[in-house]
């Protein structure tokens, strides 16, 4: 994977970052397209390690609904309600950020590696500020915290026991004057003891992900649905549909694409369900 490395005063620098309190000095960045990324919603997914069959199925519901939606999913890549986060959003076809407590070439957790990889080749982005070499240290975890709540508008808790490291982010969140925003549990569970305490305490509980898009200030009903491929050619023609453009004609001017390459593509879509053909060679998304 190809490792850029940012500092405070490059442009490709998030702006964000540098709004929080000790922003890291250099951030070092795997993604051909880490700085679209900023141009949509962000939310912070985080929880439990120890994940139950209830977070399972949270994580899969929010983070696909939201994904689907256009929110860019952020995460730690951790064993547990992180790495299923991702691939929620990944299963949506959406792009994602991991935020490492490692340098990039080192991801940890090493049973990860392939996952960090699609997340990188399917446009999403893998975050450090952590060079080549670095020894991963407990505090590394508890840093990279303050960078995931950091790039994201709103931060969402799905599982949390009472003393949860995920509670770090929480914390920091507050700090940077972040939306908090809980899954509230069964009282029973050791594991969201801490998720309801924090609604308790004042933070958002959130059922649905229509709860986390009004507080992103995003109307569900006019919520856009992002449809993405990690086929590049199929790419073209759904950034091409997504922005407008419907006849056949016009597409094929405007991809660039060979005849041969395009009918291929535009058959492929049709036959797999994203696209719909509307008559007299107009196209839409499905």
């Amino acid at each position: 994977m190809k490792v850029k490395n940012l500092t405070l005063h490059d442009n490709a620098y998030p702006s964000v970052l540098r709004e929080i309190a000790d922003p890291p000095k250099k951030l070092f960045v795997a993604g051909e397209q880490f700085d679209a990324l900023f141009s949509r919603p962000r939310v912070t997914i985080i929880g439990s390690r120890k994940v139950s069959a209830y977070g399972k199925a949270v994580t899969a519901q929010l983070a696909g609904e939201l994904a689907r939606a256009g929110v860019i999913i952020i995460s730690g890549l951790a064993i547990g309600i992180d790495s299923l986060a991702h691939k929620a959003a990944l299963e949506a076809g959406a792009p994602t950020i991991a935020v490492l407590p490692s340098s990039i070439e080192e991801v940890y957790p090493r049973s990860h590696y392939q996952l960090a990889q699609q997340i990188v080749e399917q446009g999403g982005a893998l975050v450090s500020e952590y060079p080549m070499g670095t020894p991963i240290y407990k505090t590394n975890f508890i840093a990279r915290n303050r960078i995931a709540s950091g790039l994201a508008d709103a931060v969402l808790i799905i599982e949390a026991a009472q003393k949860s490291g995920t509670l770090h982010t929480a914390r920091f969140a507050l700090e940077q004057g972040k939306e908090v925003l809980a899954v509230p549990g069964n009282i029973t569970s050791p594991n969201s003891e801490g998720t309801n305490n924090l609604i308790k305490a004042g933070a958002t509980p959130v059922t649905t992900a229509d709860d986390v898009l009004r507080v992103l200030g995003i109307e569900p009903a006019a919520a856009k649905v992002i449809v993405t491929s990690s086929n590049p050619h199929e790419q073209i023609l759904l950034e091409l549909l997504q922005g407008g453009t419907s006849d056949g004609a016009e597409l094929l001017a405007r991809s660039q694409l060979e005849v041969s390459i395009f009918n291929q593509t535009l058959t492929m879509l049709e036959i797999t369900g994203v696209i719909r053909p509307l008559g007299n060679n107009h196209w839409a998304l499905a």
